[in-house]
């Protein structure tokens, strides 16, 4: 069977992740090595920001800590970026509440709290992500026309 045909039985989903993930080693695979420097400076940072290394940053791997660390600093932890840091974590926590990680919700939680959110405000993010899924659930489900929706909804 050619590879074509195994890849068109596979639900487009799974073969966008599965294709997603195969550019992502690709990239890793052609990136310059990571230094043992590389690593070390990175761990000097998360101690400096966090005021500790958590042990599951030592489980990652060593080649790919010094670019995680980088990407978490630059949109997650910066509040120098388009979204402020209390509707990140809104975002985020919406997101673990669907996948769902107990870690990231907990955390998010946490982070919330620390950058304002009310319960309130956790509960209508929770709330929002569920209902997302509802109708997203609905849609896909029945198959529903997407030309056909954008122009019901006001799109062009």
């Amino acid at each position: 069977m050619s590879a074509y045909r195994i890849l068109s039985s596979v639900p487009s989903s799974i073969r966008q992740t599965c294709l997603l993930a195969a550019a992502g080693c690709a990239l890793t695979l052609a990136a310059a090595p990571v230094h043992a420097d590389d690593y070390d400076a990175t761990l000097k940072d998360i101690q400096s920001t966090m005021g500790g290394v958590p042990s599951f940053v030592k489980q990652f791997p060593k080649a790919g800590l010094p670019g995680a660390w980088a990407e978490v600093k630059a949109i997650e932890l910066s509040d120098k970026t388009a979204l402020p840091p209390k509707v990140k974590s809104l975002i985020s926590l919406a997101v673990a509440a669907q996948i769902p990680c107990n870690y990231c919700i907990w955390s998010d939680t946490q982070d919330a709290k620390r950058a304002g959110a009310t319960d309130e405000e956790i509960q209508e993010a929770v709330a929002m992500a569920a209902l997302t899924r509802h109708w997203s659930t609905i849609f896909n489900g029945m198959q529903v026309d997407f030309d056909t929706f954008k122009k019901e909804m006001g799109g062009q």
